[in-house]
């Protein structure tokens, strides 16, 4: 064992004890951030605007701060981006992470010098649970690779801003820095394509222990490793343990992953966004992540059902329940007020708090009233796969309304790496999983509104040409499971 190594065993019980301290108590952990992020923002101009000083509970404050998406919140981001202080949070951000928005064109969402540790820390802090848990240290001797955005930043009005996985780049700890992959010059390419055919090259006679990404572009760079080794990927990596990802589900493509590495290895997922690093898991017999309630957030919750209803109810940690899936709203020292991310969470645990990711509020399928949303339909694949030798590359869902003919149905758009052998089988197999998750659409399977699904196959590296065609190829892009609307089935059927 390494004095590294040695070193981390160490460090990773130290994080243990001090996280269980809050996971232990977290109706009080919250309560502390919540009253410590009102006492920080109560003179700024948000919280004169909504009277931060006035309020003394948490009713008070839901009586005076309405839930807001970006597009709610985007008049005080503009004054921040245009350079004003103190509007949102104290002072001006140290970042924007700039993303892609839907109706306002590019969003930033500011990283202030008060929640940017917290993003860090918690990485580390996932790394530091396994290690704990598995006893298992020695890939920290080892090469590391994530794979994220440009670390190129630019800069208006005093503020820097890029993507938020380049802007992490730039707070790797020093003792990582040796065995961190892909080099600076490879890392600031900035096409997609060319950037992993560089990473490809630089990484595969190396002893990589730790890869990290979103899994679709892990698998695109898996694949060329591949292609260039006539080997599986554990062949050339023999130390390769450990993989962490987060931003999708990782169950669609786990068959994939093994068939490419030629054996199993542990994973890690993290839910990290823009607005906050979220939670991890922590726990490798234990389903779902661990909710980071000491890290400068203050949750609630709204029910994913009630969510478009007037006055929705909001609850906190201490009021939420297992198996509901909530749209989570989240209160930041970034600045971020009564915010609604976009995602939506289901409770696997309450002791301590773990959470699934279960989709996004605005990515569901409800043409006829069903509310499909992206776990059903990713959990309904899975069970269909389960036994069998198919696997798949990526896949997406929309509703075919007006078919040429027939019943209308939901459309299943499958890049598979090996096909089944009956096509229809499989489709009546997903339908089948599909109606037991979802009443509503069993209806309108019985009462023949609705017919089976229909699956399309996409040709190889289809889903990558669209993602290529709308300027979203790599870094922390990600396909949507679903959609109420067909802009990415008409790309395929055109």
């Amino acid at each position: 064992m390494s004095v590294k190594s040695f070193a981390a065993k160490i460090f990773a019980g130290i994080v243990n004890n001090s996280t269980q301290k809050w996971a232990k108590n977290p109706v009080a952990t919250q309560q502390k951030v919540f009253e410590k992020l009102l006492a920080e923002a109560k003179a700024t101009q948000f919280g004169q605007d909504h009277n931060f000083a006035g309020i003394t509970s948490y009713s008070d404050f839901a009586d005076n701060v309405p839930v807001r998406d970006y597009e709610g919140l985007k008049e005080y981001v503009d004054r921040v981006v245009h350079g004003e202080e103190n509007v949102l949070w104290p002072g001006k951000p140290v970042y924007f992470a700039k993303t892609s928005g839907t109706t306002s064109g590019a969003k930033y969402i500011p990283l202030t010098a008060a929640s940017m540790p917290f993003h860090i820390q918690a990485a580390r802090n996932a790394i530091l649970a396994y290690i704990h848990e598995t006893g298992k240290a020695d890939f920290v001797d080892g090469k590391m690779i994530f794979l994220q955005g440009s670390p190129v930043l630019d800069e208006k009005h005093g503020i820097k801003f890029g993507r938020l996985s380049g802007i992490v780049a730039h707070y790797v700890p020093a003792y990582l820095q040796k065995n961190r992959m892909p080099s600076w010059e490879t890392n600031v390419i900035e096409d997609w394509e060319t950037k992993v055919d560089a990473i490809v090259e630089e990484t595969y006679n190396e002893d990589m222990a730790v890869i990290s990404g979103i899994p679709s572009w892990v698998q695109m760079y898996f694949e060329k490793l591949q292609q260039k080794e006539g080997r599986k990927v554990g062949d050339i990596f023999k130390n390769f343990g450990l993989f962490i990802y987060g931003g999708v589900n990782f169950e669609p493509y786990r068959a994939k992953f093994e068939n490419l590495i030629g054996r199993k290895v542990d994973s890690i997922e993290l839910f990290p966004a823009s607005e906050g690093f979220f939670a991890y898991q922590d726990a490798q017999t234990e389903k779902g992540m661990l909710l980071l309630l000491n890290s400068g957030i203050f949750y609630e919750f709204i029910k994913s059902d009630e969510f478009f209803t007037e006055n929705p109810r909001r609850y906190t940690i201490g009021e939420v329940e297992l198996g509901i899936n909530y749209v989570l709203i989240i209160s930041t020292n970034a600045g971020l007020w009564a915010y609604n991310i976009g995602d939506t969470v289901a409770f696997t645990s309450l002791k301590p708090y773990r959470i699934i990711v279960t989709g996004r509020i605005k990515h569901y399928i409800s043409a006829f009233g069903e509310h499909v949303i992206g776990k059903e339909v990713e959990m309904a694949l899975k069970e269909a796969m389960e036994g069998t030798d198919i696997s798949i590359n990526e896949f997406t869902v929309a509703p075919q309304i007006n078919p040429d003919n027939g019943l209308p149905y939901h459309e299943w758009l499958i890049e598979f790496e090996h096909e089944p052998d009956d096509i229809d089988a499989f489709a009546l197999k997903i339908d089948g999983a599909m109606r037991r998750q979802n009443v509503y659409y069993d209806d309108l399977i019985v009462g023949n509104v609705l017919r089976t699904i229909v699956i399309t196959s996409v040709k190889k590296n289809g889903f990558q040409e669209y993602m290529k065609s709308v300027g979203k190829l790599g870094g922390q892009n990600k396909l949507p499971r679903l959609a109420n609307d067909r802009k990415i089935a008409d790309f395929f059927n055109a």
